[in-house]
């Protein structure tokens, strides 16, 4: 490894680093108070787009963890000012809850199933087939594809849920369409949350559970990395990858001495 500046900067996956199963880490509270406490720039970073940042916020408020909305970037405001940047105050047909047509709405976008610019994928608890079939046919007539991640099943207290990736999969199988997925991996989302938070890359850290998406993010856009294994990536599963972390740790309670006072 070579050298690297301290972290002036932070950024952190959600499911799997700070919460899991509905459920605080351990040490994910002690964690937030530290980074607030130094002055620490820091963004939490989420491939869920159910959720607007009022709401995450107000989620992981209620588990006590003091995450401003400010704090918050989530796949959902990506594709939007992805989508806004591509093609401005444009039209799209989105299959996915508030914090996806939210972001799209403040974005200036007109959301309609005649003759969009875009069919946009993100999450949501129930995937109709009606949906997905008007997706189809959009993307037949000429609709560009964007989904916000490819995350291909999601976490829930009763199981593994089919997510944002393994549909977009379907419709790409009845399409040929592959979508232009915006969220993690993709270094556009680590780009813009650099941006945020007005950092740079040989000073930031990115904080994640998963090798596939967290990890390889960090690891392409320059950043330190730290893999923590509350979530997804198993030890036993990090030398499979061509890549590494920087760090691998139990949990985020072991990345809170990293923080500097």
């Amino acid at each position: 490894m070579t050298e690297r500046k301290p972290i002036e900067y932070w950024l952190s996956d959600m499911d799997g680093v700070l919460v899991h199963e509905g459920r605080p880490v351990p040490g994910a509270d002690e964690f937030i108070r530290r980074l607030s406490a130094s002055g620490r720039p820091f963004l939490v970073l989420t491939n869920n787009s159910i959720y607007t940042r009022r709401d995450l916020s107000a989620r992981l408020g209620q588990l006590g963890l003091d995450v401003p909305a400010e704090a918050i970037w989530t796949s959902a405001l990506a594709a939007a000012r992805f989508l806004a940047d591509q093609r401005p105050e444009g039209t799209a047909y989105v299959i996915g809850e508030a914090g996806l047509t939210t972001a799209l709405h403040e974005a200036d976008y007109v959301l309609t199933d005649l003759n969009p610019d875009y069919v946009v994928l993100g999450e949501t608890r129930t995937y109709s087939f009606s949906s997905i079939t008007r997706a189809i046919r959009l993307i037949e007539r000429g609709a560009r594809f964007v989904a916000t991640n490819p995350d291909p099943i999601g976490p829930s207290p009763e199981g593994s849920l089919p997510a944002c990736g393994a549909v977009a999969a379907m419709i790409t199988r009845a399409t040929g369409v592959e979508p232009y997925f915006v969220g993690k991996p993709n270094p556009l989302m680590m780009r813009t949350a650099l941006n945020r938070v007005g950092g740079h890359s040989e000073s930031t850290a990115m904080i994640g559970d998963r090798m596939d998406t967290d990890i390889v993010a960090g690891v392409e856009a320059g950043l330190e990395t730290i893999l923590v294994l509350s979530g997804v990536t198993r030890k036993d599963e990090v030398e499979r990858f061509p890549f590494r972390p920087s760090h691998v740790v139990p949990s985020i309670a072991d990345v809170i001495d990293m923080i500097d006072p």
